[in-house]
């Protein structure tokens, strides 16, 4: 097996495992949410999600595959420090049905981190020990100190959950 290959598996390996822990320290009470079926779920369309209830405190510019959205980065650290990347621009996969996630350019400062919140639709955030952006087209299912919330984009799930590109630059 080739590096890069075995640079895949390692990386599908731990990916897995996350899922996995996740999923095992989640407790759900089967009357207190609905039914989920094993095959993929379609993103319903709402209204345009709400502000995070988030500290916010700096307006950006965002597109998401070529069209505008509004914006903000709260005042934390790790904020700060992506500010500090901008502008930029990444492409999107999706991750387990539930966010879209990218890589960034270099790791973010984690150092003063806020409590851990749940992350929700339309919440931009940085997932630590992978290093990577992550736009929420679902609420979260729960609070993860590894998951620094940045702020959050006001689009409908529909337009969050099919974004294949974002650029972030800094409000004018």
């Amino acid at each position: 097996m080739n590096s890069a290959a075995l640079g895949v598996l390692a990386r599908a390996v731990t990916a897995t495992t996350l899922v996995l822990t996740a999923a095992a320290c989640t407790h759900t009470s089967p009357a207190s949410s609905p039914a989920t079926t094993t095959g993929q779920q379609t993103p319903t369309t709402e209204a345009p999600t709400a502000p995070s209830d988030r500290n916010t405190a700096m307006d950006i510019q965002v597109t998401l595959d070529g069209r505008p959205v509004g914006a903000r980065l709260n005042d934390s650290p790790a904020a700060r420090d992506f500010a500090a990347l901008l502008p930029l621009t990444v492409d999107l996969k999706d991750f387990h049905h539930t966010e879209r996630i990218a890589d960034l350019p270099r790791r973010l400062t984690t150092s003063g981190a806020p409590e851990p919140r749940t992350p929700k639709a339309g919440d931009l955030a940085y997932y630590a020990p992978w290093g990577n952006l992550a736009l929420f087209y679902r609420d979260g299912d729960s609070a993860n100190a590894d998951l620094l919330i940045l702020g959050s984009i006001d689009a409908d799930t529909d337009r969050l959950a099919g974004a294949d590109r974002i650029t972030v630059e800094a409000a004018p």
